[in-house]
C-alpha cells in the first residue's frame, strides 16, 4: 500500500476570492461576444468501462532462480535499449531462500532470488486465452492471472514474441466464474484525435481507467524492427503494460506497451501495439506457439532526396534501397540486385525503408509475391517466393561509421583514393573478395565526411558502374557532371564486404 499524503494548502488561496470576482466580471463583459465552439468529448465513459472491465486482468509473474554473482532474476530488458529508460515495469524484488528468510546456515546452502512483476492483460477468448506483453512475463516460472473480482488463476504460456513484445497465456476457467472476453477492433481505422480508454494495473493498484485520444499513428520508437505504435495521451504508468486500449465501441485497438517519460510516470506520451500488428502475431502464437515471419533476404537502407535524384527515381525519395542480397535468400534466386529500389511489395507501396521489414514479416511463409523495383530508372516486377525469417535473420541497415583522416594520393569528392594493394588490404583488414578503390583519407569539411565515409572503406561503384582504379572514379564523376547530374551515387563497401549506397552532391 502506498502512503497517501494530504494535499498542501494552495499557495494562491488568499487570491481566490478576488480571482472569482475578476472571472465574473470578465464573463459578464464578454457575454455579448460569440464564443468559439469546441469539440466535446463523451459526457461519461462509465458505461463503456463497466462493459469491458471484467475482461481486463492483472498479471503477476514470478521467477525464482539460484542466485549467482551477477545473476539478476526475473524479466530483464537489455541494458542501453530504449525500453530501459522508456518503460520499466513495476517490479518487487525480494532476497532470501524462496522469499522466506531463515536464520542459520545449512551445510550446503542454496541461495535463491525471487523476482516478481506486476502487469496487465485482457481476455480474448472465454475459453481462457489471455494476451499481455512479453516483457511482463519474461522468463517467469510462475504466472497468475488475477480477475476483476480478485479470483486468481494459474496461467501457462502458449507462446510469446519478443519482436512485437506480445505473449499469449492460457488459464482454466471455473464453472462458478465464467470468463468474459473482448473483441479486437480495426486500429487502421483510428485517426489522430479519436477517443480511447486504457484499463490496467498501474503501480499494482488494479482496475484503473484512464481516457484520452489517439495522438499519432505509425510511431517508430526504435525498440525493434517492426515498430508501428499508436501514440496516446491516455495516462499509462508502470504496471499498465499488456493492458488494452479500447475504442468507443469497447473493441481493443491497441496493447499498451511503453511510455516516454523523464519522470518515470505518465507525461501523456504512451505507446500501444496496434491491433492490426498484434492480431496476426497472436493468431500464429495460438496456432503454432511461435511466430513464422516471411523473409526476403535483403539488406536495406533509406532513400534520401540526393539518392533519389542520383537513381532517377520519379516522385522523389521513397522505397527501400537494396544494399545487400543474401546469397541463400529468396531475393537472390528471384533476380533482385544491389542498387534496386523496392517501391511496392505484394501490392503494398513501400514509402520508406522501415515499412519493408514489417510488410514482409506479416506475409505468410512460402507465399509467392510480386516485388516492384526501380533499377537504373526503369521499373520492373520480380516474382519472389518468401522464405522463413529465423531468429538470427534480422533486417539490417547499412553500417555508418565515423571518418578518420589519413594521407593518400588521388582526390575526388573530398576523398583521397588509391588502388587496392596487398599492403592496403593488410593495413585496413580488407577481405580478399572486396574489389574497387580504397579510401585513404576523407576531407573533414566535405559532403563525404558528412555522409560518414571513412578511410579503409572501398568505392565499388560510381553512378552504378564498377570502378577498379582512382582514375575510373574521377572519369565517372566528370561524366556525370557533364550530364548535368546534381549528385553521384557511390556504392561503398566496408572492409568485411558489407555495402551501402551514399549519394554525394556534385555542386
Amino acid at each position: 500500500m502506498y502512503p497517501v499524503a494530504s494535499a498542501p494548502a494552495h499557495p494562491f488561496a488568499r487570491f481566490r476570492r478576488s480571482a472569482r470576482t475578476v472571472a465574473a466580471a470578465i464573463l459578464i463583459a464578454s457575454s455579448s461576444v460569440a464564443m468559439p465552439a469546441y469539440a466535446k468529448g463523451p459526457e461519461s465513459l462509465a458505461d463503456l468501462a463497466e462493459k469491458v472491465d471484467d475482461a481486463v486482468v492483472n498479471i503477476s509473474a514470478s521467477t525464482t532462480v539460484e542466485a549467482r554473482p551477477g545473476n539478476r532474476a526475473g524479466p530483464q530488458l537489455p541494458p542501453g535499449t530504449p525500453f530501459e529508460d522508456l518503460f520499466e515495469e513495476f517490479f518487487n524484488k525480494r532476497g532470501g531462500r524462496g522469499g522466506n528468510e531463515q536464520r542459520g546456515e545449512s551445510e550446503n546452502p542454496r541461495q535463491q532470488r525471487k523476482s516478481s512483476s506486476l502487469g496487465s492483460g485482457f481476455i480474448i477468448d472465454a475459453s481462457g486465452i489471455v494476451v499481455t506483453n512479453n516483457h511482463v512475463i519474461g522468463d517467469a516460472n510462475d504466472i497468475q492471472v488475477i480477475l476483476h473480482d480478485g479470483t486468481k488463476l494459474k496461467a501457462e504460456i502458449i507462446g510469446k514474441d519478443s519482436k512485437i513484445d506480445l505473449a499469449v497465456l492460457r488459464v482454466k476457467p471455473t464453472a462458478e466464474r465464467p470468463l468474459k472476453a473482448v473483441p479486437f477492433g480495426d486500429s487502421d481505422k483510428m485517426r489522430a484525435g479519436d477517443w480511447v480508454i486504457a484499463i490496467g494495473n498501474p503501480f499494482g493498484l488494479g482496475g484503473s481507467v484512464s481516457a484520452g485520444i489517439v495522438s499519432a499513428r505509425g510511431r517508430n520508437i526504435e525498440s525493434g524492427p517492426y515498430d508501428n505504435y499508436l501514440q496516446t495521451d491516455a495516462a499509462i504508468n508502470k504496471g499498465n503494460s499488456g493492458g488494452p486500449l479500447f475504442n468507443m465501441d469497447g473493441e481493443v485497438i491497441g496493447i499498451n506497451t511503453a511510455i516516454l517519460s523523464p519522470t518515470g510516470g505518465s507525461v501523456g506520451i504512451g505507446f500501444a501495439v496496434p491491433s492490426s500488428s498484434a492480431k496476426p502475431v497472436i493468431d500464429q502464437l495460438r496456432e503454432f506457439g511461435e511466430v513464422r515471419r516471411g523473409w526476403l533476404g535483403v539488406r536495406i537502407q533509406n532513400v534520401d532526396d540526393a539518392t533519389a535524384e542520383a537513381l532517377g527515381l520519379k516522385g522523389g525519395a521513397k522505397g527501400a534501397l537494396v544494399a545487400g542480397v543474401d546469397e541463400k535468400g529468396p531475393a537472390k534466386t528471384s533476380g533482385l540486385e544491389v542498387g534496386d529500389v523496392i517501391v511496392k511489395f505484394n501490392g503494398t507501396p513501400v514509402k520508406a525503408s522501415s515499412d519493408l521489414p514489417r510488410i514482409v514479416a506479416s506475409t505468410p511463409v512460402g507465399q509467392k509475391v510480386d516485388v516492384v523495383v526501380v533499377r537504373k530508372g526503369e521499373e520492373s516486377t520480380k516474382s519472389v517466393t518468401l522464405g522463413r525469417l529465423e531468429d538470427s535473420d534480422k533486417p539490417q541497415l547499412a553500417n555508418l561509421r565515423q571518418p578518420e583522416p589519413e594521407n593518400a594520393t588521388r582526390q575526388a569528392l573530398g576523398l583521397n583514393l588509391s588502388g587496392l594493394t596487398d599492403e592496403l588490404r593488410r593495413k585496413y583488414n580488407i577481405k580478399d573478395g572486396v574489389k574497387g578503390v580504397v579510401v585513404t583519407r576523407v576531407d573533414p569539411n566535405s559532403t563525404a565526411a558528412d555522409k560518414r565515409i571513412q578511410p579503409g572503406e572501398v568505392i565499388v561503384e560510381v553512378g552504378q558502374e564498377a570502378v577498379n582504379t582512382p582514375a575510373d572514379v574521377t572519369k565517372r564523376v566528370e561524366a556525370l557532371r557533364k550530364d548535368a547530374r546534381k549528385s553521384v551515387l557511390l556504392l561503398v563497401a566496408s572492409a568485411t564486404g558489407d555495402v551501402r549506397f551514399v549519394a554525394i552532391g556534385l555542386d
